[in-house]
């Protein structure tokens, strides 16, 4: 008898909590490229020998203190891919909201790829290595790597312009359609200019950056 009589519980939705959860995890989108940049800038100009118009920021991963950089990849590949899975929650059934945060995460994984697969010493660094660079295995994976990351990345651009186009100003899609051009430009001519190539890099990251807290941002006032 006293089971007939112990009141019913109530039934909490899981709704609001997760809400909050996906702009968290989505906040790792947003941090991971300016982490990153700011790290590569500080590593570049404290490591002797290092020179931004001559040296990528994967080869500060080389050396006595290389580890700060393998840090740096871990540390943005998880920021990336938690980042990925929080802006499927915010996008979930909506457009964009599958292969946007797949393509994201495929980018989140490329930073795992060059933390294992370091890129070959050259252009003088580190200090005493020559000026030439002699392609090994593992640079051969971190480049191909890289490659495969920053073309999801570019794809995830174009997807994720559906979104930007349905939850705010035009300008947002137009520029998500835009930026890919520059990026790729930036990789084209990186056998001319290894600051292009950094600049192409750099600008997909802080891209990310503003569309993952654009996007965040939209969902939170819906």
């Amino acid at each position: 008898m006293t089971d007939t009589l112990t009141p019913p519980r109530p039934v909490l939705s899981a709704t609001p909590a997760s809400r909050p959860a996906a702009r968290w995890a989505v906040a790792g989108g947003v941090v991971a490229g300016p982490l990153f940049l700011v790290a590569g800038l500080a590593q570049g100009l404290a490591r002797d020998g290092f020179d931004f118009t001559r040296n990528a920021i994967s080869q500060l991963a080389l050396g006595e203190w290389g580890w700060v950089q393998t840090v740096s990849f871990l540390l943005t590949g998880a920021l990336l891919t938690v980042g990925a899975a929080g802006l499927r929650r915010a996008l979930r059934g909506g457009p964009g909201g599958t292969w946007g945060p797949a393509l994201v995460g495929v980018f989140g994984v490329s930073f795992w790829t060059a933390a294992a697969f370091p890129a070959d010493a050259g252009a003088g660094f580190p200090v005493g290595a020559p000026e030439a660079t002699v392609m090994s295995g593992h640079g051969a994976v971190h480049m191909f790597g890289g490659m495969i990351g920053y073309l999801a990345l570019c794809a995830a651009f174009v997807v994720l312009a559906r979104p930007l186009a349905a939850r705010g100003p035009r300008g947002w899609a137009v520029a998500s359609r835009v930026v890919p051009v520059a990026v790729l430009a930036g990789f084209l001519l990186s056998a001319a200019s290894v600051l292009a190539f950094t600049a192409g890099a750099g600008l997909g990251l802080l891209w990310l950056s503003a569309v993952t807290a654009r996007l965040i941002g939209a969902s939170a006032g819906r």
